[in-house]
């Protein structure tokens, strides 16, 4: 196995390595508990081998943790403990993830997988690990009070508008009225019509 770090500084002296071939890592945060495990994916191309990495903000350098080559045999790095990091390769070489057991809050910072191409160690997307004593209590959230219109309130003037002279409740049984009434004339006075014709053509008749 080549040395990672040569690799690494010599993949950091180039401008635009990133570009070149980025692996894609997920998932891009986790936040944790002390004593967890978890697990890092990374998905990536044929290669040879898988190296993960760990930045440290505190410390300000990249810390070698462990190589994985294809045949899973793992190299890993000065006081780096094989019970606490184990890296799992998927049959088809498309995947590699990185499983963390025995979380502390000194394993918080960003995990980066890897592989060598052309004496050039090519960075993942990484994956910023936080790890606490105590997870932070979900936010509150306040319901907004569902606001009920009032009923509409029918004042004296609208309720006497409505029933009033000019009301359709008022004026159409009125006027059915007058017209029933104006019916019963004419009827009596076409009987009173029909009546005196005959009375005359009888008188004159004879």
């Amino acid at each position: 196995m080549a040395r990672p770090w040569l690799h690494l500084c010599i993949c950091l002296q180039i401008p635009g390595f990133y570009t070149a071939l980025l692996l894609t890592q997920t998932p891009e945060r986790i936040l944790t508990q002390t004593n967890n495990e978890t697990e890092i994916l990374c998905e990536l191309k044929e290669h040879s081998g898988v190296y993960w990495y760990r930045w440290s903000q505190e410390r300000q350098h990249f810390e070698f943790l462990v190589f994985s080559n294809t045949l899973g045999k793992a190299t890993y790095g000065t006081n780096v403990s094989q019970d606490k990091f184990n890296v799992r390769e998927a049959r088809s070489h498309s995947s590699s993830s990185l499983h963390i057991r025995h979380l502390r809050p000194s394993d918080s910072g960003t995990y980066y997988c890897s592989v060598s191409r052309s004496s050039q160690l090519l960075l993942g997307s990484g994956t910023r690990l936080s790890v606490v004593d105590a997870l932070p209590p979900p936010p509150k959230t306040t319901q907004t009070p569902v606001s009920r219109k009032p009923a509409p309130q029918i004042t004296k003037s609208k309720a006497a508008s409505r029933t009033g002279p000019c009301s359709p409740l008022v004026w159409i049984p009125l006027a059915t009225g007058v017209l029933l009434l104006l019916l019963s004339l004419v009827s009596a006075a076409h009987r009173l019509y029909r009546l005196r014709r005959r009375l005359w053509l009888r008188v004159h008749g004879q």
